[in-house]
């Protein structure tokens, strides 16, 4: 038998009584919520399953801002982690999904994430989790596999159920947006374009939910040509291989005109309200991108099909498609100046000191935020672990401020609960240990 696997909230069905550690909150004095006008994407009640260190949670915050703190371990980071897969993709920490489950959980035990959301359109209920897979049912009685290891539910795949209908992951950008900032972010700059371009890649979709299934096709369809050229070499159908390459440049070109145009409404609102915080300007580069400023879509879109059709030796050989937004970059600079008339110099972002690329970070998702709002008509959820510990005073301050312009539900995390005195009256505060969070 299979673990029956509850993605739903406990109150929108049969409830059992709930197990111990679990805590809620009460309503913060002084507020009709069921009047107030939605102006952000804001969880209601969350839910947890056997999610990292909780054996099961559930928190019913207000849409204002939710302040998590606790010693170092404590699960801060694991709650932030939970509200991120109410978006679509791997979570804020790109970890393999069956390494969610809670680790001391009976074999075959899989997580699950449920909540009541705020947004626009009126409130929406969204659970996702694992189905766990034939093999880690059969193995349940001994958790154990090939090599001895308990499993991880490594074969499960994720389900998603959106207003208690199956629905595709995919879907969950259709009803929902969220923007994080973790502490590995600040390595940002520094790493690989890899990790550059799959943060822009979010930001876009967070705007617009088909460039998730873009990127992802267009990433499939990259790896079926590589397995050709790899396997068939110069015998491969050249009409097969044309008709990929043709769809590879169209699906390519979206992607890197949806980024160009992502990064030029960044720098725009980056001018416009950056504060205490450093000014970025931001750029998508690479080939294609330089094909685009050359001329129209259209004859970047026949370049690039042009050019993958005449390095086709190359790439079987060296086993790397050479052209492609799959090797495209963010570049980021930190404008030195008081505003941008007066930016008559620039740092590249991995030049600047660590406290300056923290603020870069911070600048370009409070764009993001705005801009979401601007578009979308409602402010994200803000996930933002440890973002105060490296702030200064005043840039602590600026950014309780924009968080409360914004009107966004941004979920804090800290060690210390003086670093968020200033959210006082303003947020709900928790204290999280021991696989529970108690409201303080």
């Amino acid at each position: 038998m299979r673990q029956a696997l509850h993605i739903h909230d406990p109150e929108s069905g049969p409830q059992s009584a709930p197990k111990s550690g679990t805590q809620s909150s009460a309503r913060l004095p002084g507020k009709d919520t069921a009047e107030r006008k939605t102006t952000s994407w804001a969880v209601r009640r969350l839910t947890l399953t056997d999610f990292r260190n909780y054996s099961t949670l559930r928190l019913e915050p207000d849409p204002c801002p939710v302040v998590l703190t606790g010693a170092n371990g404590a699960g801060k980071t694991n709650l932030l982690e939970a509200l991120s897969y109410l978006a679509p993709g791997r979570g804020l920490r790109g970890v393999r999904l069956g390494e969610v489950t809670r680790r001391d959980a009976e074999p075959g035990t899989v997580w699950a994430v449920a909540a009541t959301l705020d947004t626009p359109a009126g409130p929406v209920d969204l659970g996702t989790g694992l189905e766990p897979d034939e093999d880690s049912a059969e193995n349940r009685d001994t958790g154990q596999s090939d090599n001895g290891n308990k499993r991880q539910n490594s074969g499960a795949r994720r389900v998603v159920h959106i207003n208690g209908q199956s629905a595709r992951p995919g879907a969950l950008g259709e009803w929902g947006s969220s923007v994080w900032l973790t502490p590995d972010m600040d390595r940002l700059f520094c790493e690989s374009a890899g990790s550059r371009r799959r943060f822009l890649d979010r930001i876009v979709a967070g705007f617009d939910p088909g460039h998730a299934t873009r990127t992802s096709s267009y990433e499939r369809i990259l790896r079926e040509r590589a397995r050709l050229l790899r396997e068939k070499g110069g015998h491969a159908d050249p009409a097969w291989l044309d008709a990929l390459e043709e769809t590879l440049a169209q699906t390519g070109i979206a992607i890197a005109c949806a980024r160009r145009e992502m990064a030029a409404l960044l720098n725009c609102a980056c001018e416009q309200n950056h504060g205490p915080f450093p000014m970025p300007r931001v750029e998508a580069t690479g080939d294609v991108e330089s094909w685009l400023d050359q001329g129209p879509a259209l004859d970047a879109e026949e370049r690039f099909h042009a050019a993958l059709a005449e390095t086709r030796g190359h790439d079987a050989e060296s086993g790397r498609t050479a052209h492609g937004p799959h090797r495209s970059d963010l570049e980021v600079h930190m404008r030195v100046g008081e505003s941008a008339a007066e930016a008559a110099s620039e740092v590249i972002a991995r030049e600047c000191s660590t406290g300056e690329q923290k603020g870069l970070l911070i600048s370009i998702l409070l764009a993001v935020a705005e801009l979401i709002r601007g578009a979308r008509g409602a402010a994200p959820l803000l996930l933002l672990d440890e973002v105060a510990a490296h702030l200064d005073e005043e840039r602590r301050a600026a950014l309780f401020e924009r968080l409360g312009a914004l009107g966004a539900q941004a979920w804090l995390t800290g060690t210390d609960p003086a670093q968020f005195a200033g959210l006082s009256g303003r947020a709900h505060f928790y204290h999280v240990a021991d696989g529970a969070a108690a409201a303080v």
